[in-house]
C-alpha cells in the first residue's frame, strides 16, 4: 500500500501472507486469508470462511475490534461510485439480523471495484 494512497483514503490491496501472519491467533484451523485491503489504518480481509473488518483505534492503532462476519450472514451489499462533485465512493455491506448496512467510505472509485469484486466472489 503506497502511504499516499492510504492517507488519502483509497483502499489498496495488501499482502495476503503479511495479513495471514498478523491474525494467526484469529484464523480457524486450515482458515486462509484470500485478500486483503487497507483504508487508512483499517482493514478488510477476506478469509475462505468469512470477512474480517479491523478497526485500528487510538492514537497508535494498538488497539484494535475486529468483526467478524460469515459470508453466509451477508445477505446483499451495494457500491456507489464517484461523481463529478462528489469524489468519495461507499460500499454498503447489509447482514442478517441488522437494519442498518455497515458502510465504508473510499477516496475515489479506483480500488472500490476490487473490494466489491471480492465481496462478489466470497459471499455468493
Amino acid at each position: 500500500m503506497g502511504l499516499l494512497d492510504g492517507l488519502l483514503g483509497n483502499a489498496s490491496e495488501t499482502d495476503a501472507q503479511q495479513i495471514q501472519l498478523e491474525l494467526q491467533q484469529l484464523l480457524s484451523p486450515g482458515e486462509q486469508v484470500r485478500n486483503a485491503y487497507a483504508v487508512l489504518r483499517d482493514l478488510m480481509v477476506f478469509t475462505t470462511k468469512r470477512l474480517i473488518l479491523v478497526d485500528k483505534q487510538g492514537v497508535t492503532g494498538k488497539k484494535r475490534e475486529y468483526l467478524s462476519l460469515p459470508y453466509r450472514s451477508i445477505e446483499r451489499f451495494s457500491m456507489e461510485t464517484t461523481g463529478h462533485f462528489d469524489l468519495d465512493a461507499e460500499l454498503k455491506i447489509w447482514v442478517r439480523g441488522q437494519t442498518e448496512p455497515i458502510s465504508k467510505t473510499f477516496r475515489g472509485d479506483k480500488n472500490v471495484y476490487d473490494v466489491y469484486r471480492a465481496l462478489g466472489e466470497f459471499a455468493v
